[in-house]
């Protein structure tokens, strides 16, 4: 297809509330430096890392722009946002194969090379550069994943985020055949997607979601789910389970650690519950725990992912599309979090 100059997108241009998102039309579309491919983008999955984006929550200094953006840093506005992106590779870069062209594509969102560079330090895709809430989107090769099933557009952009950092999080813990794996937030995107690629692993899981979404999640693969204000400890026992892997955080954190086993591992890669916890380090020296703060991805994990879906492993979870235009509808219906698995916004 011919590149148009000009495109239509929504860009960021402050941190607040969804009137800081503008949908345009005359936006500049991006050119391939050396090493990219240039994918127009055909959907785009909301999550909490574009919203925490949008309002600060990043920041440690009480939402300062100074440092609200995902590496601690400001951000370059007006900024198109959108870490999960399935597209169509249309142009390429310097140095890229040429036979790439066609291709459809994931977008890794942890990037470890841009603009023909190494980074320093790895950037988020729709954070530190532009990403996929626009008709074009320009990525280095190396983090488009060309990925080949029958699953539509919306299916596979439900899958790029949360499901690399659920894979992360169970790689980065070792997680294997026979352990018990509890999770947190197991209705949410990353949550779901734990229950899927823990049992794809051999474990046993136990989900913490609300009742209503219960039998959803036990046909999903749960082995068994707790309501979130459930004595832990008291359902299961304490010193129960292999790993933690929490979304959550909040006033409820220290029971997490009471049900791990002695030499238990414990992951975390959200606190939508709160993000000041209560520790006890005579707990956590005492039981041999092991910490996995989990944001930057192992570099087999999103090739492993997409191996997954390609063998029909895991499946996707839609539970809403939306046109981009109306992005401010999707991400107040993600808020409410009265859905499970990925709203998606349909971009081309």
């Amino acid at each position: 297809m011919s590149v148009p100059e000009k495109m239509h997108g929504v860009v960021l241009i402050g941190h607040g509330g969804p009137d800081m998102l503008q949908w345009r039309e005359d936006l500049d579309t991006p050119r391939p430096a050396p090493g990219d491919v240039l994918v127009r983008v055909l959907a785009a999955g909301v999550n909490n890392t574009d919203v925490n984006t949008r309002i600060g929550w990043y920041s440690k200094g009480d939402n300062d722009a100074e440092d609200a953006a995902w590496t601690g840093v400001a951000l370059k506005l007006p900024l198109v946002q959108g870490a999960d992106v399935c597209g169509t590779i249309v142009a390429v870069g310097e140095g890229v194969d040429p036979g790439r062209i066609g291709e459809r594509v994931l977008i890794e969102p942890s990037l470890v090379e841009a603009d023909g560079k190494t980074l320093a330090s790895p950037w988020y895709f729709g954070s530190e550069c532009n990403g996929g809430f626009a008709e074009f989107t320009k990525v280095a090769s190396r983090h488009a994943h060309t990925v080949t099933c029958d699953l539509t557009d919306a299916e596979l952009a439900s899958f790029p985020c949360s499901y690399s950092t659920a894979e992360n999080m169970l790689e980065r813990t070792g997680v294997k055949a026979g352990d018990t794996v509890f999770v947190t937030g197991a209705s949410g995107g990353v949550g779901s997607a734990a229950i899927q690629l823990a049992r794809a692993r051999g474990a046993r899981v136990i989900a913490v979601t609300s009742p209503s979404k219960s039998d959803a999640l036990l046909a999903l693969g749960a082995d068994r789910t707790l309501t979130r204000d459930a004595d832990y400890a008291g359902e299961l026992g304490t010193s129960s389970v292999d790993v933690v892997i929490d979304l959550v955080a909040g006033e409820k954190w220290p029971s997490l650690l009471d049900i791990l086993k002695p030499r238990g591992r414990y992951a975390v890669s959200g606190a939508i519950g709160g993000p000041m916890v209560e520790l006890d380090v005579r707990t956590l020296y005492l039981k041999d725990l092991c910490f996995f703060g989990c944001t930057v991805l192992e570099p087999q994990v999103f090739g492993n992912l997409v191996k997954r879906i390609e063998a029909g492993e895991i499946k996707p979870l839609v539970a809403e599309t939306h046109p981009l235009r109306d992005i401010a509808i999707a991400q107040d219906a993600f808020g409410k979090k009265g859905h499970i698995g990925k709203i998606v916004l349909e971009v081309a």
